[in-house]
């Protein structure tokens, strides 16, 4: 594969007990160029505080701070609160309390990409499985939060939900609630939803999966983005999908010429520079 054509993974995790610079060095060594490092509900740090998140943050930043002193790969960062955290949050401190301290780690993201330390705020949403109502409300008040300070600050949102018929509808909704452009909604482990009718403006985030992937191409658009959720985990090597992934599907379609030159740059190249160099 030419060097030239870029390689860009939209959501990587690296953990202190994974194999961090390591997967990332596998990836470059891959074809990898560029990739979203999305931070982590880390075991090292126990929240019991809102500002605790920041502490998490900041294992994200000296993470990427190796990565980009061993390798030559472009890495944008995002920070958020990880929403599923919301629910033993609840269970531990109620609900009023963990809603608030979602809040202060979404703050503190944003403050970090005011500072320049982070381009995006993320990953955040709501839980992906059926909660209580209570939970629901709560999780898309913060959510909203979320999208505001996004519009404060020009800057995307990587969001983890649920994956269900109305759901970019839902996350569009919001967006123009917190007057965030909806382009600027990123839809992590979306579905092959690419169209106009599908996305309601949202920018879709694919697992790329051959059956994902071919199904999104068949729609006629290359407004996408595609992504393994490496989750970087030593108990489950590979999961969520392997590093090597996105570099292996985008080896195969510029050696089978199936997908346009300018459709791999598109999706690789100008919509995370879009997104990410704002």
């Amino acid at each position: 594969m030419s060097e030239k054509v870029p390689v860009y993974d939209n959501h990587i995790h690296m953990s202190p007990s994974g194999r961090n610079v390591d997967a990332l060095r596998e990836f470059q060594a891959a074809g990898g160029t560029g990739l979203t490092l999305v931070t982590l509900p880390y075991k090292e740090v126990q929240i019991s505080k809102g500002e605790d998140f920041a502490r998490s943050y900041e294992i994200t930043y000296g993470l990427a701070e190796r990565a980009r002193e061993c390798t030559d790969l472009e890495i944008n960062i995002a920070v958020g609160p990880y929403p599923v955290l919301i629910i033993p949050l609840a269970e531990a401190y109620g609900l009023e309390r963990a809603e608030e301290m979602l809040m202060k780690g979404m703050d503190d993201a944003a403050r970090d990409v005011a500072e320049g330390r982070a381009v995006a705020i993320g990953e955040i949403g709501r839980p992906h499985f059926p909660v209580s109502q209570e939970i629901w409300d709560a999780s898309n008040r913060v959510l909203l939060h979320g999208m505001e300070l996004a519009r404060e600050n020009d800057c995307p949102v990587i969001i983890h939900c649920e994956s269900e018929a109305g759901t970019d509808r839902s996350l569009a909704e919001l967006a123009d609630m917190a007057g965030l452009d909806r382009g600027l909604v990123v839809k992590h482990s979306s579905p092959p939803w690419v169209t106009d009718e599908e996305t309601h403006g949202v920018m879709p985030s694919i697992p790329a999966s051959k059956s994902n992937l071919k199904e999104a191409l068949s729609k006629g658009t290359d407004r996408f983005m595609i992504e393994t959720d490496y989750i970087d985990d030593p108990e489950k090597p590979g999961a969520i999908m392997s590093v090597n992934t996105v570099p292996k599907k985008v080896a195969a379609w510029v050696a089978n010429g199936q997908v346009p030159e300018e459709s791999i740059y598109r999706i690789c190249r100008d919509i995370p520079d879009s997104l990410y160099k704002r």
